[in-house]
């Protein structure tokens, strides 16, 4: 077994803060109680989720009187972070992913949370890895680091079954997965596998798939620098894969600018049977966009090559630069509370799942632990009465993701990097001819000028 060490810095989440249709509206008059905005779910999310959440906000009042939690509806949106940020439409609290957070602390928007750490007694529990993902140059800590999770292989029992494919025997090689997605788009007229493509998930994607094929689309220098590999034979392959399940298989369906929640929601209507994100999108699945428990699959991203990996990721909760230190202050005790208690404490879990389960949310979504494997196989201990999810139908993840190396993210200019894999990717779905070569070329000079600025 290899290391199980977690090297994660996130990922690309598509998104915007919604509409400020809060949990609790809050008095306007807050009766001497510091009233604190807190981000809840995206806009879509079912009603039973904003049930547990309102159960979970009156547990944490009863405990905090001083503390009048306002929900509020978010997805997280780097690129129009700056404008709501200033506009004061952002949260107190809200999460950040790994990619994300190197840039928001060069700017100087998120809140120094070092004293309270320690104060916690968190400093020395966190996967040193995933604490530098947080951490300024100032050595200064800035965030808590509160979900992980590592590239997965999505799939549709239903559809397997209908293609006369075995659900509990999902393929193992990108060969397999070709071959599946020709069967599931021949029998049932679905696209049999897709991939991200727009709104930077696209290139967020293709390193995931360079990973899996034993390279990596960025290395790190001694002096803080990097150097874009962008142009390699992984990133060549996982793009000729693409052209070949697209173009020669037919089996990629019509729809080639599908991102984060477009994806899922074709997931979920059962319209693809395949496709690769991050291990935790079942709650999304179930909760935001519908899909039912019975046709889920989850099985790990085919591994090859020298030296092959699978793409973590995770986020992170942070307090808002704007907030004054009456919030600050409420801030930390929520966030020790909602995120951090469930995973370190056996009451604080327990309550957590079972309220969760109690409003038929979902509890067990595999994840990777953020602190250490034992802390989290713990943790699932604690849980096991009110773990809902199939997990019977996520084994092929669950019993050979620690056989998989964690790799993280890129480091520099990730999103920007990201944005342009979107094009490459885009174009060898739309053109044929498209030369796969020359694309990488161009990427690789361009991306390598990012990096240089």
């Amino acid at each position: 077994m290899k290391s199980t060490r977690i090297l994660v810095a996130g990922i690309a989440v598509l998104a915007t803060v919604g509409a400020l249709a809060g949990c609790s509206s809050g008095p306007a008059d807050s009766g001497g109680k510091t009233q604190l905005r807190v981000a809840t779910f995206p806009p879509g999310a079912d009603a039973a989720a904003y049930k547990a959440f309102a159960d979970q906000e009156k547990q944490f009042e009863k405990e905090h009187p001083d503390i009048d939690i306002i929900g509020v509806e978010y997805e997280w949106k780097g690129p129009t972070f700056a404008v709501q940020l200033a506009g004061g439409s952002l949260p107190d609290v809200f999460t950040v992913p790994f990619t994300d957070t190197k840039t928001l602390l060069e700017n100087g928007q998120l809140t120094d949370v070092t004293a309270a750490m320690k104060k916690l007694g968190y400093e020395d529990k966190f996967n040193p890895v995933i604490l530098d993902g947080v951490t300024g140059s100032d050595g200064k800590i800035y965030g808590f680091p509160r979900q992980a999770y590592a590239m997965g292989l999505h799939y549709n029992r239903d559809l397997f079954t209908a293609a006369g494919l075995d659900p509990d025997e999902p393929p193992t090689t990108w060969d397999e997965i070709r071959a599946d997605a020709k069967t599931i788009a021949a029998k049932t007229g679905k696209a049999g596998y897709a991939q991200m493509a727009a709104n930077n998930t696209g290139g967020w994607q293709l390193t995931a798939a360079t990973v899996a094929r034993g390279a990596r689309t960025q290395t790190d220098k001694e002096d803080g620098s990097a150097t874009s590999t962008v142009d390699n034979d992984a990133t060549k392959a996982a793009l000729q894969f693409l052209h070949d399940v697209r173009w020669e298989d037919k089996a990629f369906g019509s729809k080639f600018d599908l991102d984060w929640g477009t994806i899922n929601q074709e997931f979920a209507a059962g319209n693809l049977g395949m496709y690769t994100s991050g291990s935790d999108v079942y709650t999304a699945l179930v909760r935001d966009f519908g899909m039912k428990p019975e046709q889920y699959g989850l099985a790990v991203v085919p591994v090859e090559g020298d030296d092959p990996g699978t793409l973590g990721g995770g986020d992170v909760a942070v307090i808002s630069p704007k907030a004054d230190q009456a919030k600050k202050d409420a801030a930390v005790t929520w966030i020790d509370w909602y995120y951090m208690q469930k995973l370190m404490d056996k009451d604080a879990a327990i309550t957590d799942a079972k309220t969760l389960a109690d409003s038929g949310q979902a509890v067990g979504t595999p994840l990777l632990p953020v602190l250490s494997r034992e802390q989290y196989e713990q943790s699932l201990t604690w849980i096991e009465p009110y773990i809902n999810v199939p997990r019977d139908q996520m084994t092929p993840f669950t019993d050979s993701i620690w056989d998989q190396t964690p790799v993280g993210e890129p480091k520099k200019k990730t999103q920007e990097v990201y944005a342009l894999l979107d094009t490459v990717v885009q174009t060898v779905l739309t053109q044929k001819d498209a030369d796969i070569d020359a694309l990488l070329q161009k990427a690789q000079t361009d991306a390598q000028a990012l990096l240089d600025q």
